[in-house]
């Protein structure tokens, strides 16, 4: 079992910054990729981030490419997702979750584990 717990999430103006964290914790995980997802109010949810943990391959959606970066940190078993120039229409849940395959994918069907979210509003 693989617990995620999410934290940073806050309100920031249109054009800041924001950075996410997703503690990792549980059964090895090393091998997983691990994603952000996020899901607005009425939205499905949908594929920010991913990478992943071994080789530190990244991908992201286009609607963030540029503006948003994931990283990892081995020491602290922790993923990151900094968010840049921030617009309104970021503003979402945002969900860390974790994938026991090899192949990054976007479906949120995919990845087998959830953290359970960290609200983030951009609004002046």
């Amino acid at each position: 079992q693989v617990q995620l717990v999410e934290s940073g999430g806050g309100l920031v103006q249109p054009g800041g910054s924001l950075r996410l964290s997703c503690v990792v914790s549980g059964r090895t995980f090393s091998s997983y990729v691990m994603g952000w997802f996020r899901q607005a109010p009425g939205k499905e949810r949908e594929f920010v981030a991913a990478l992943r943990w071994s080789v530190g391959i990244t991908y992201y959606a286009d609607s963030v490419k540029g503006r948003f970066t994931i990283s990892r940190d081995n020491a602290k078993n922790t993923v990151y997702l900094q968010m840049n120039s921030m617009k309104a229409e970021d503003t979402a849940v945002y969900y860390c979750a974790a994938d026991r395959s090899l192949v990054i994918t976007v479906q949120a069907r995919g990845y087998d584990y959830w953290g359970q979210g960290t609200q983030v509003t951009v609004s002046s």
